[in-house]
């Protein structure tokens, strides 16, 4: 790229002396907000805000409006910006372009033309649409709500070209229909993850999405409503989380994911929700599941235990389990129908919280222990790190992780953390300021009691009870990755 000399007389400082390029290399290391302000400065740098490899526009940077004030604002930034008739702008190529943005039918026509005109210069590795409400979630009415889904769809139909070009959506609050989401997945050539926040697709009907072309890898539920989700072919997907949903029954089904690595299911149980088998959701067809995050929210356990065979062809690739939120006053044996059926499992993760600043809602579904007896042969040869987080000193715990210690013959470590500070609790708990030395000495006696009379050479670690996440996560690391070195008796 060619350097512009500073005219004689303005701009003598050093740093306008330099060359285009390394004028570029500071200013994208700033906020947009950062380099425009930069660019209005000097007449050496004017030119440099348009000439950026990197566009990242968010409407919320324009308060102080009216929500279509605002929208007129910022479709008039994302116009300049990305103007390609500016004589500076020849040979300028927007890598990573990302809009943030209400749906405001006046504006939208303007902004997608400007990001067409961008993408087809075909240098765009990377085109994130965040589409937003102009008002809360709770303000909108089912008719805004629907009003809103059209509209996004309607943008969508009449910007092909930009859509062909999506990698990244984020979609909040729309309702749309059956079949909108599959036809927009299908219309999104290079899209690789979508996330929905509080969209409805129908309160008594499933969602279903079967897009064999898609380049999809991750996809988010958070909130959504519908009957269930089921997802019959998404070839490249490996990531999928579904959080907070409102179905009674298993809330999806999968059936062609051959590269799902990761599930994340998150949610606390309504009235009317049933326990559900995990055969029910990940059929069969799931046969690379590595990673599985269940998360509980400390009410009641929404899985029900099955018979490990059915479960061993779907788990049989499965590394690294979470089961988190456990309430404390359930017992834990359940927990082995996953580990049994898991062969190749090697790192457990098992969180127990008593929050007592959770009021349960009245919404929420009765709490209820689960029964599972494991197999009296059960024997787990590759297991080798297990984490216990929020134990507290009681037989249920100690006899769990003993059974575990006896069972899992490749075990390495056990790691015993506290649980997670919460403000709230320690605001109303009175006796909070020792607690601290109480939880040293408790886990102090569990060490003793688990390896009394062991024969057993895993090495037990206690962590501090507010123990620094990055801190635990390096350890983790360590102990799976067979070093030594890092054993101490607490951190």
């Amino acid at each position: 790229m060619e350097s512009r000399p500073s005219k004689v007389g303005q701009d003598r400082d050093r740093i306008s002396a330099l060359p285009d390029d390394l004028l570029l290399g500071i200013l994208e290391r700033l906020s947009l907000h950062e380099a425009v302000r930069a660019g209005a400065v000097s007449t050496r740098w004017r030119h440099l805000p348009h000439q950026l490899s990197r566009v990242d526009l968010d409407v919320d940077d324009f308060q102080g409006r009216a929500p279509l004030e605002s929208m007129d604002a910022f479709a008039g930034a994302v116009c300049r910006l990305l103007d390609c008739k500016c004589d500076c702008n020849s040979r300028r190529s927007v890598k990573t372009l990302g809009l943030r943005f209400h749906l405001s039918a006046p504006n939208l026509s303007s902004i997608g033309r400007a990001v067409e005109d961008t993408v087809s210069r075909g240098q765009t590795e990377c085109l994130e649409f965040d589409v937003i409400p102009p008002t809360s979630d709770s303000d909108l009415t089912a008719v805004g709500r629907t009003e809103l889904g059209q509209q996004f769809m309607s943008f969508s139909h009449a910007c092909p070209i930009a859509f062909r070009w999506l990698t990244d959506l984020w979609l909040t609050s729309l309702d749309l229909g059956d079949a909108d989401l599959p036809s927009l997945m299908g219309a999104c050539d290079k899209l690789q993850h979508l996330s929905l926040t509080s969209c409805r697709f129908g309160w008594h009907s499933a969602l279903e999405i079967d897009v064999p072309n898609s380049a999809i890898q991750s996809l988010e539920f958070v909130r959504c409503s519908c009957m269930r989700i089921e997802l019959v072919s998404l070839p490249k997907l490996t990531h999928l989380m579904c959080e907070s949903w409102n179905s009674e029954n298993a809330p999806l089904r999968l059936s062609y994911v051959p590269q799902l690595r990761s599930v994340i299911l998150c949610s606390h149980a309504g009235v009317g929700q049933a326990p559900f088998a995990l055969s029910e959701c990940l059929t069969t067809d799931v046969t690379s599941l590595s990673q599985l995050h269940l998360n509980f929210s400390c009410q009641m356990i929404w899985i029900k235990p099955e018979h490990p065979k059915l479960l061993t062809p779907i788990f049989r690739n499965l590394k690294d389990l979470w089961l988190w939120h456990i309430f404390p006053e359930c017992d834990l044996n359940w927990t082995l129908f996953i580990l049994e059926a898991a062969p190749a499992l090697q790192m457990f993760i098992l969180s127990r919280a008593r929050h007592s600043c959770v009021k349960t809602s009245e919404f929420s579904a009765e709490k209820a222990n689960v029964v599972w007896e494991p197999s009296k042969d059960l024997k787990h040869l590759n297991l080798r790190l297990l984490v216990m987080i929020g134990f507290e000193e009681e037989d249920k715990a100690t006899n769990y992780i003993r059974f575990v210690m006896e069972r899992a013959v490749g075990l390495r470590g056990i790691m015993l953390c506290g649980s997670k500070t919460c403000e709230a609790c320690d605001a109303i708990d009175l006796e909070s300021p020792t607690r601290y030395e109480a939880d040293k000495a408790c886990r102090r006696r569990i060490k003793e009691r688990l390896t009394h009379g062991s024969s057993s050479s895993v090495k037990i670690i206690n962590c501090d009870r507010d123990g620094n996440e990055l801190v635990i996560s390096n350890l983790i690391d360590e102990v799976l990755k067979g070093h030594s070195c890092w054993w101490s008796d607490s951190v």
